[in-house]
């Protein structure tokens, strides 16, 4: 469990002042049980949740905080996969409690708990749908948000369930491409409920664009070609520059299409029937490369209509020594000449293959641990089954 130790200035608190809120990615049930999450939530700066099948398997797996319901659910007849909802539906619904206040106080900007539909299912569209439905009625807490991958079939899945009232957050978006596809789909979501006379003032959304598996990979093929030998020491120079910097100018990039998007006349109509902004929220940000600051996908993407959602040693090093200040529009012409760079037949690396790749290992990297999970409980059954 993590204890967040006490800082008498805790940067966290002053993102908030310039639009931005801040959610932690994680949840287990010791953080509920112990009043953690609730002293987070109340003391810290953190006004949501975001959870994974990843972040799961590591609360569950080897925990024996869950036997007893494991067990309740092994007397019910069960099977696994009804076993592991008990599970984690219950997790989601304290969650949502416990951030209620915040929720009601910011009305409804704030205070969500995210659940992702079974990851197996990111390329079936109608399964998902019926999925999120299912999610959000049986979890039934208006501050759920159900997580739908980004993906050419999950799209479609998020423009219907929008179009139900469901609150949706869309996940595993790497290009700027993939987020435009996505904040169309929302509006198209939203104008369909509002054709039919429905409230949308309501419906929230999040667009999750991922940050560091970006750097990670393109530092990845720039360090091959470094070791395969340039030929020129400019071109060495022109390489090592953009170590580092990708994901940040890929995310302002969006940042300006998020823009151009609230401005448009279709987007407008929606506003002045209630529509919320659908805003865009950091993902992966944890630092991966110990050379980089560990908190440089917090302080370069601070801006106003934005969310950051942080694992639990991203909170503790940006409560501690972030450097808040709203750069989410500082350096933007950079921005594009360095994505515009990569085309060089210098670096030549292609972006379009590097963000189809990450998403192919995204979903996979959702699938791995969620079928880990599933076998870890199917063990941990055997293990308590009544002889």
């Amino acid at each position: 469990m993590t204890e967040m130790t006490e800082m008498p200035n805790n940067h966290l608190l002053e993102i908030k002042q310039y639009g931005q809120s801040i959610w932690m990615d994680n949840l287990t049930r010791d953080l509920i049980e112990s009043g953690e999450l609730k002293d987070m939530v109340e003391n810290k700066g953190i006004c949501g949740i975001t959870s994974n099948p990843a972040i799961f398997e590591k609360a569950i797996a080897g925990n024996a905080i869950y036997d007893a319901d494991i067990e309740a659910g092994i007397r019910e007849g069960l099977p696994v996969e009804k076993i592991y909802e008990t599970l984690v539906f219950e997790d989601i619904r304290n969650a949502c409690d416990i951030l209620r206040p915040v929720y009601e106080a910011s009305d409804g900007l704030d205070g969500y708990v995210s659940i992702e539909v079974p990851p197996t299912i990111a390329h079936d569209t109608q399964a998902t749908i019926e999925e999120a439905r299912r999610y959000y009625q049986e979890i039934g807490k208006d501050n759920v948000m159900i997580k739908i991958p980004g993906t050419t079939a999950g799209l479609p899945a998020v423009e219907q369930v929008i179009s139900d009232g469901i609150n949706v957050n869309v996940t595993l978006l790497f290009s700027t491409q993939s987020y435009e596809e996505t904040a169309w789909a929302y509006i198209r979501g939203l104008e369909k409920r509002a054709a039919e006379g429905k409230d949308i003032s309501k419906i929230s959304s999040v667009a999750s664009f991922f940050l560091s598996r970006i750097d990670i990979n393109i530092d990845a093929r720039i360090d091959a070609k470094l070791k395969a030998g340039v030929d020129r020491i400019e071109k060495k120079a022109e390489l090592q520059a953009i170590k580092g910097k990708i994901a940040i100018a890929n995310a302002k990039i969006a940042y300006q299409k998020y823009k151009e998007i609230i401005a448009s006349d279709r987007w407008k109509a929606l506003s002045e029937k209630g529509a919320n902004v659908q805003r865009l929220l950091w993902a992966s940000t944890s630092t991966k490369d110990p050379s980089y600051s560990d908190v440089m996908y917090v302080d370069e993407l601070v801006g106003p209509d934005t969310v950051n959602t942080l694992p639990p040693n991203t909170i503790e090093a940006c409560a501690d020594h972030c450097d808040v200040a709203s750069r989410i529009e500082t350096g933007v012409e950079e921005a594009y000449n360095l994505i515009e760079s990569l085309k060089d037949p210098d670096i030549d690396i292609n972006l379009d293959e590097v963000m189809d790749e990450l998403l192919v290992e995204g979903i996979e990297k959702f699938v791995k641990p969620f079928e880990s999970l599933t076998a870890s409980l199917e063990e941990k059954i055997k293990h308590l089954q009544p002889v």
